[in-house]
């Protein structure tokens, strides 16, 4: 009888755990991270808006969510804002964008990380009746819409003019007497990455008396872009200048040369204007580097979905998005700040 007991109050107690579990699991929910591994900055819950980063590791994507935010505060309105763990990982990314889906956004950004890691969400969102808008790393457009998705637009830094005013600054202090040049490009296939390398090859293709002896990627990292630019200096000893595809990798040959001894004798060109590599311009180390507008970037992206969920221009897998561009300048120690 006491047995009987014991095993009634506990399915008792059993039963109303069930009960609550289920009356504030809900609530919850809503206001939890859309990335089921936790990875990403925690969403409110009741935002209009998403964007989903690359990282936030890197000072390039941390400005860029600063810009947003300081937008949002601009226009009135909330924004969530997300990122994958590291450059790596595509399938993160796609996971917190999926997850996005049932937040109730009105309009979600997206800076891929590769061309086609978001394409089945970025569908799965125009299904939904969601905007989805290109950020800074464009999408293969031609994959989307074979898919039968679209996006509002693309804004982004002219990367090819990026590389060709990295370019044009070793072109120009190396001077008539031009000599061996080297890229350090990022990942292969990257396309932000590829329109620097192309910039940057096209204007030393044309310039005088300038050989391009080298052009290797090093995936956007610093161990092995000091790795890359360790075997330009020892395959090349007459090497002159290495322009890398982003500011990261520019460090890593920047050490490359200190290590060779050859610092003031071999030019190094980074892009993007890192906190760490305008204070290596400051040191006398970095020569330059092409700095974009991350801030502006980003606000330019919340102003286009916010017209979007204003105008509801509707979803056409065939229409070219249009792109957005926002300037670049080179950031050298007579101007850095």
């Amino acid at each position: 009888m006491k047995i009987r007991k014991l095993t009634a109050l506990a399915l008792c107690v059993a039963l109303l755990a069930v009960v609550l579990s289920a009356c504030g699991g809900s609530d919850d929910s809503d206001k939890t991270n859309p990335n089921a591994d936790g990875v990403s900055e925690v969403g409110s819950g009741k935002a209009e808006y998403a964007v989903i980063l690359k990282t936030l590791s890197n000072d390039f994507w941390a400005t860029m969510k600063k810009g947003i935010e300081d937008e949002a505060k601009k226009l009135g309105i909330t924004v969530d804002i997300f990122a994958a763990q590291n450059e790596e990982d595509t399938a993160g990314q796609l996971t917190i964008l999926e997850n996005c889906l049932t937040k109730g956004y009105k309009s979600i950004g997206v800076a891929p990380l590769s061309p086609t890691n978001l394409i089945n969400g970025i569908v799965q969102a125009n299904e939904k009746g969601i905007y989805v808008m290109n950020i800074d790393e464009k999408i293969d457009i031609q994959s989307l819409g074979n898919a039968g998705g679209s996006v509002i637009g693309f804004a982004t830094t002219d990367n090819v003019a990026v590389g060709e005013k990295g370019a044009q600054f070793i072109i120009n202090q190396l001077g008539e007497d031009g000599g061996d040049v080297a890229i350090i490009e990022g990942k292969a296939g990257n396309a932000s990455g590829e329109s620097r390398k192309q910039g940057a090859t096209q204007a030393f293709e044309k310039a005088d008396d300038i050989d391009l002896v080298a052009s290797q990627p090093a995936d956007w990292d610093r161990q092995k872009a000091l790795d890359v630019a360790t075997g330009y200096i020892q395959m090349y000893p007459d090497l002159e200048a290495i322009y890398c595809c982003n500011d990261t990798m520019a460090l890593g040959a920047l050490q490359a040369v200190i290590n060779a001894d050859k610092l003031g004798e071999i030019i190094v060109v980074g892009t993007d204007g890192s906190a760490e590599a305008l204070e290596s311009i400051r040191a006398g180390q970095l020569s330059a580097t092409v700095a974009q507008d991350p801030a502006e970037i980003g606000a330019t992206s919340l102003r286009k979905m916010v017209e979007a969920v204003k105008d509801k221009p509707g979803f056409d897998p065939n229409k070219t998005p249009q792109t957005i561009p926002v300037d670049s300048y080179i950031v050298t120690k007579e101007n850095v700040k």
